[in-house]
């Protein structure tokens, strides 16, 4: 399947890459990262500073740091952006009220000079709740459009149950390909 040609085309050695994990506090972030490492999701608590997991996928080792989102925690962020080499931004979809702040805060890290060109992956998460607003519509009211600097993808998704979350990873893996040919 993928998997083998994904090994044959890069070699043995196992290639390591610097995900960098953000988005506002509660928006599903720690309990992506748990999804992505295949642990129990069933109680996750707020994080405190930050996480950081490795995740074995598609043949390679994904070093995944899961940054708290606090209003008080952001300004930090910057000084976890060096080597990235791509961003996962998660957004709370049934959130709506905060989807102006969630707007302002990925504008401003893709205007990060240590962000030039990284690839996007933006989860609109918490699909599986009623109120949760199209990855389409997240898309447009982020401007997602006007980023002609990066590849970017918005995948809608649910942690909690994991819906969706494969194929943002499927994507990371293509945009991983795309950048060895």
């Amino acid at each position: 399947g993928l998997l083998s040609v994904i090994q044959k085309l890069k070699g043995s050695p196992e290639q390591e890459l610097r995900i960098v994990l953000l988005g506002l506090d509660n928006a599903g972030k720690t309990t992506l990262l748990k999804r992505l490492a295949s642990e129990e999701v069933s109680t996750i608590t707020p994080t405190q500073g930050f996480n950081i997991k490795s995740v074995h996928s598609h043949g390679f080792k994904l070093n995944v740091w899961d940054i708290g989102g606090q209003r008080s925690i952001r300004p930090y962020w910057k000084k976890y952006l060096g080597s990235t080499d791509l961003l996962i931004y998660v957004i709370d979809s049934a959130d709506q009220k905060r989807f102006e702040e969630t707007g302002q805060e990925l504008a401003e890290l893709t205007e990060e000079e240590s962000l030039t060109g990284v690839p996007l992956l933006v989860f609109a998460n918490k699909q599986d709740l009623v109120t949760a607003a199209p990855a389409a519509e997240i898309a447009e009211g982020l401007s997602l459009h006007t980023y002609r600097d990066r590849e970017w993808q918005i995948q809608a998704c649910s942690a909690l149950s994991g819906e969706g979350v494969q194929d943002g990873m499927n994507w990371i893996s293509s945009q991983i390909m795309n950048r060895k040919k």
